[in-house]
C-alpha cells in the first residue's frame, strides 16, 4: 500500500506515465496524435485543468498542468482511461496500455520549477537523441502553441468514438500559462531561451561524440510493438516535489509530512470508533467514504 498523498487546490504538477513494458504504443502517427490531444483536451475541460505543456513520446508522456480545484486525480484517471481504451482500439490490442506503477505526479513549487519542467517536457525528444529540434518531433509537443498563444482544435477520432455518442465532435485545447504564475511575457522568454540552450547543448554533444539523431523518418518507421533496446534505469525513489530553492523544497516536504502525521492519527481514531476530522488534502476517504475534513489547512 502506498502512503496517502495530499491533494490541494492551486498546485502545479508534472504528470508522467509510461506504457506497459516500455512498448511504443504511442508511436507518433496522425491518428495517435489526434487521439492523444482529444483525450487530453476532453479531460482538461471536464475538470477545469490548465495544460501548460504536453509532450507525448512513443512510450510515455509528460503533461505540465495547473490544478485549480484539486481535481488532478479525476483528470489523470479520465485522461488515461479514455486514451488507453481508444488507443488499444487503434492498435488492435486488448491488454493494459499503461505500466502497472502509479501515475507519477511531481508538484512544482515555484515559477522557476514550472519553467524547468516545461523545458524538460518540451525538449524530451531532443535529449533522447530522437530529433535535433523540438519542432522536428512528429508526435504531440505543444510548445509552439504555448509560445504563440494558439488554441489547438482537434476532431473526434472516428476509429473509436461513435458519431452519435456523447463525446463532442470537435474540442479545443488551450495551452497557456495561468494568471496565477504572473506576467507571462518573461516566463515565455525564459522558456524560449532555455529550450534553445538545450538544443545547442545536445548539438554540441553530438558534434563531440559523432552521434546522430534517429530523425523524424526513423521515429515514424518504428513499429509500435517494439521496445527500447537499452535497459530501463531502476529508481527506488519517486520524487513528489520539484523545487530549485532548498528552503521551499524543505517547506513543501514538511507540509506533506505534517499531512501524513495528521492523516494517520485521524485514520487510527476512525478505526477505534473515535473519529476526528481528517486533514485538508485528504482525497480517497473524502471522495469515497465521506469522512469529515478539517476546515483549516495544515500549511498554506
Amino acid at each position: 500500500m502506498t502512503l496517502a498523498r495530499p491533494v490541494f487546490p492551486g498546485r502545479f504538477y508534472m504528470v508522467t506515465r509510461s506504457c506497459t513494458q516500455r512498448q511504443y504504443v504511442m508511436r507518433p502517427d496522425k491518428e495517435t496524435n489526434e487521439n492523444y490531444l482529444y483525450c487530453l483536451a476532453e479531460a482538461a475541460q471536464r475538470f477545469d485543468i490548465t495544460v501548460l505543456q504536453a509532450t507525448a513520446m512513443s512510450n510515455h508522456h509528460h503533461p505540465i498542468i495547473y490544478d485549480r480545484w484539486g481535481l488532478r486525480n479525476e483528470f489523470t484517471e479520465r485522461m488515461h482511461q479514455l486514451f488507453a481504451r481508444s488507443q488499444n482500439c487503434l492498435r488492435g490490442r486488448r491488454e493494459n496500455l499503461w505500466a502497472s506503477e502509479q501515475v507519477n505526479l511531481v508538484e512544482l513549487v515555484d515559477v522557476s520549477d514550472v519553467i524547468d519542467k516545461i523545458v524538460y517536457s518540451a525538449t524530451n525528444p531532443v535529449q533522447a537523441g530522437l530529433v535535433e529540434k523540438v519542432h522536428h518531433w512528429p508526435g504531440v509537443n505543444t510548445l509552439s502553441a504555448l509560445l504563440e498563444g494558439r488554441t489547438i482544435k482537434v476532431k473526434r477520432p472516428r476509429f473509436f468514438f461513435r458519431a452519435d455518442g456523447p463525446m463532442p465532435e470537435e474540442i479545443e485545447l488551450r495551452v497557456a500559462l495561468p494568471p496565477e504564475l504572473g506576467d507571462p511575457a518573461p516566463i515565455l522568454d525564459a522558456i524560449r531561451r532555455k529550450v534553445a540552450q538545450v538544443e545547442e547543448r545536445m548539438a554540441a554533444k553530438r558534434r563531440e561524440t559523432g552521434a546522430r539523431v534517429l530523425g523524424r523518418r526513423g521515429v515514424l518507421a518504428q513499429s509500435w510493438k517494439d521496445t527500447p533496446s537499452t535497459p530501463r534505469e531502476r529508481r527506488d525513489i519517486r520524487p513528489q516535489i520539484a523545487a530549485r530553492d532548498t528552503w521551499r523544497r524543505l517547506e513543501a516536504i514538511q507540509r506533506n509530512r505534517d499531512f501524513l502525521r495528521a492523516y494517520r492519527e485521524a485514520r487510527e481514531r476512525l478505526i477505534a470508533n473515535d473519529p476526528i476530522p481528517f486533514p485538508p488534502g485528504t482525497y480517497w476517504l473524502r471522495r469515497f467514504a465521506n469522512v469529515p475534513i478539517a476546515n483549516l489547512p495544515i500549511h498554506s
